[in-house]
């Protein structure tokens, strides 16, 4: 019986003390302190792992950037010791002074302006140089005294150079007599700040290393920020270790460097072909630092939430009975607001695709399934070309809604396995997990680009827009997510050089395309001045009598080496760099000086019609400089007539009205160029004054498949007549779409059917 009353009473204290528990004094307080706690333990969490993600980090750019240095510097290796051989081969089957001219004739020699190649006698004698350097002999030099028992690759030790305050770096190899017998040695003297000019600060930060070590323990030379340093001498095994066989990857190692005492991130590479290794560190205190600053404020947001947390507790605790009236409600809208979140969260609220962050997460995801099951992916990455213009004239609200068909046409577009995301503005990407071969990415590719490529209403109009794509795919282009992602984009850009609306597939000779680029942009430098360029021009018939009425320039480059370079090559290079404009001026001018040689030689009136870029069309001094060709040229100004496309035009509308109106008052003419293309819209033609519209090419080839280019093409010649406008069809290449034209009116016509570009002594000649 005592037992059974000992049971009740515990069972009605125990209930008692739940009651308790529940009443808003205790409530409140205790859930305050519990939030509280889950607060600041999930901010230390966060510090603690935005300081790990931070050191991840560090060691993997530490690594990359080392692995990217040494290809760097065994690329330049490998052409220094390739011309040490070739001087060494040639010296020992032809051992005269002149084998430098005659391998620098063949182009076998590294540039004079960087290197320096000499060659010495056995005594140590530079008997044939390069370049002189005040260097008369180098017997007892390191680089020369260890050749003479063996050949071998050798570097000197950091020399002063006698010129200047700089250091300089030898590269010596053995040279035999017929007998074998020493020879000789043929060097190679480089700057040595030219094996750390690769220091890019925005990578390596104000106090990051770049250097070369020999195996002596010496630093050839060393770069931090903006100093660079030589001589300095470590124990080469503590800073070069020794590479595990099973471990492929770059050791990483966090220490205070010997050298200057800063802590660093530091990854050492041994160069095996040279008595060499690369060393790349990154300061920890610079990589550390946009960590520290998100840990501090996880710490004042926590801060600010625990006062919050504590008000609302307190006022909580006075307004109890409405919490309990109300709590069932609350936590149901706590959860769906938490689902909300959550989709927010993984998904771009504009076109409700994955985001970047959600799209990276499956990305990962995939890509370890086929690591481990050995099987292929792939990754397109499709921007919108000239999206910027659509914003720009109608609005963002119209952007918005064509970003939203586009989303739309692409998921259905793609297949049920792959996946669709907006990375941002006007850039999507699409993973295919699945059916990689190259066959099926260009069925999914073609697929896309008619899909985006079909018309759409806009505010009431019909516009079109194309997209570029890049293709990569792994295991063949890349290994893991940044690298997979860095790849299309690169093959993106690639689509966009080709003209836009296609695709290209990344290779890894995309490399050795930029440094193409580059030469090719050096060589444009020199080409106006060397006069490699020469104008071609393309007859202009009126199509009602036949006869040539005028023509249009076109820009050719003949370049001495490379021949006939494209003008899809130089010109977009031409542009980026400002070329263009003195480029364009001498186009002008000769286009001009032609017109009337070829109006003296043929006794007809004839027009030349030159197309000016968006970086001419900017330029400030485009009327003055007009003024002074017409003045020097004597040529009639209505005779010429000035191209301007629609994209240059609305770009800044008010500007370009004013640039037009004082062209006009010099009495040349103005066209709109390229009419038809991409999403030209017929409202251009009223809202600027021009003499003459040229309807782009690609509307005349599709007039025959395509109704919407054959409206567009007998709409702009119906406003053409009903505004006084000459209108000209370009890219005529058949019978039928000339006689298509003359059905319905077109002034005049150019093209492939009536005569290709030609210099000004044969382009004359009626077809």
């Amino acid at each position: 019986m005592r037992l059974k009353e000992v049971s009740r009473r515990l069972l009605a204290a125990l209930r008692h003390g739940l009651s308790r528990g529940t009443e808003p004094v205790l409530l409140f307080p205790g859930l305050a302190i519990l939030l509280l706690g889950v607060l600041w333990i999930a901010t230390a969490s966060l510090a603690r792992q935005e300081y790990a993600n931070a050191r991840a980090t560090a060691v993997l750019t530490t690594r990359e950037l080392a692995e990217t240095y040494e290809a760097q510097i065994v690329r330049a290796l490998r052409e220094i010791d390739r011309t040490l051989k070739w001087v060494a081969y040639t010296h020992a089957s032809d051992n005269h002074e002149s084998i430098l001219a005659e391998l620098g004739d063949k182009g076998l020699l590294l540039p004079d302006f960087l290197f320096t190649v000499s060659i010495a006698d056995a005594d140590g004698n530079v008997r044939a140089s390069t370049r002189v350097d005040g260097r008369a002999n180098i017997a007892g030099t390191d680089y020369f005294e260890a050749q003479r028992t063996q050949t071998v690759f050798a570097v000197s030790a950091p020399q002063p150079n006698p010129h200047s305050r700089d250091w300089t770096l030898y590269f010596s190899r053995r040279l035999d007599k017929p007998d074998g017998s020493f020879a000789g040695a043929v060097v190679i003297a480089v700057d040595a700040a030219y094996f750390v000019s690769g220091y890019e600060q925005a990578k390596l930060g104000q106090h990051g290393f770049l250097g070369l070590l020999g195996t002596d323990g010496v630093f050839r030379v060393g770069r931090s920020g903006q100093t660079v340093a030589v001589g300095e001498v470590v124990d080469y095994k503590k800073v070069v270790p020794e590479a595990e066989a099973d471990i492929d990857l770059t050791r990483v190692s966090l220490s205070d460097n010997r050298w200057d005492g800063v802590r660093r991130y530091t990854a050492a590479r041994a160069l095996y072909e040279f008595p060499l290794a690369v060393v790349v560190g990154l300061s920890e205190d610079e990589r550390l630092l946009p960590a520290a600053a998100r840990v501090r404020g996880y710490l004042l947001r926590s801060g600010a939430a625990s006062l919050a947390l504590l008000a609302l507790m307190a006022v909580l605790g006075r307004l109890s009975w409405q919490l309990q009236q109300s709590r069932q409600r609350a936590a149901q809208e706590q959860i769906e607001h938490a689902e909300r979140i959550q989709y927010i969260a993984h998904h771009d609220s504009l076109t409700d695709l994955p985001n970047r962050g959600f799209f990276s997460h499956m990305l990962n995801q995939v890509l370890a399934l086929a690591k481990r099951y050995n099987r292929e992916l792939a990754v397109l990455f499709l921007d919108l070309d000239r999206f910027k213009l659509i914003n720009d004239t109608l609005g963002h609200d119209a952007g918005d809604a064509l970003l939203q068909e586009v989303a739309r046409r692409l998921t259905a577009a793609v297949r049920e396995s792959d996946v669709v995301a907006r990375l941002g503005g006007d850039e999507f990407i699409v993973l295919l997990p699945e059916q990689c071969d190259e066959a099926s990415l260009l069925t999914v590719a073609r697929r896309v680009l008619d899909s985006v490529g079909k018309p759409y209403d806009l505010l009431g109009h019909e516009f079109r827009i194309t997209v570029s794509i890049g293709v990569s795919r792994y295991p063949h282009d890349a290994q893991d997510e940044q690298s997979l992602l860095k790849t299309a984009d690169i093959a993106m850009y690639r689509a966009k050089e080709k003209g836009r609306n296609t695709f290209h597939f990344y290779s890894g000779a995309e490399n050795t395309t930029t440094l193409e680029h580059l030469s090719l942009e050096s060589a444009l430098q020199l080409a106006l001045e060397r006069q490699e360029f020469a104008v071609h021009y393309q007859n202009q018939l009126d199509l009602n009598t036949g006869e040539v009425t005028g023509m249009e320039a076109l820009l050719r480059w003949r370049h001495p080496q490379l021949g006939l370079v494209l003008p899809l090559q130089f010109l977009p290079l031409a542009e980026e760099s400002g070329l263009i404009v003195p480029i364009g001026k001498w186009v002008i001018e000769t286009a001009c000086r032609d017109c009337m040689a070829m109006q003296q030689a043929s006794g007809r009136r004839l027009t030349v019609s030159v197309n000016l870029s968006a970086r001419q069309f900017a330029d400030d001094n485009i009327t003055r400089d007009l003024e002074a060709i017409l003045q020097r040229t004597g040529i009639e100004p209505g005779l010429l007539e000035l191209g301007v496309t629609e994209s240059v035009l609305l770009t800044d509308i008010y500007r370009a009205v004013a640039i037009l109106g004082d062209i006009r008052a010099l009495g040349v003419r103005v066209a709109i160029d390229n009419f038809g293309a991409s999403y030209s819209s017929l409202s251009t033609l009223r809202r600027f004054r021009f003499d003459t519209v040229n309807i782009d090419g690609s509307v005349i080839r599709d007039y025959a498949h395509s109704p919407e280019d054959r409206k567009l093409t007998e709409a702009t010649i119906a406003m053409g007549k009903d505004l006084a406008f000459t209108v000209v069809a370009e890219g005529v290449e058949t019978e039928d779409q000339a006689q298509f034209l003359r059905a319905v009116a077109c002034d005049k016509a150019q093209g492939f059917y009536f005569g290709r570009p030609a210099p000004h002594d044969s382009a004359q000649s009626t077809p």
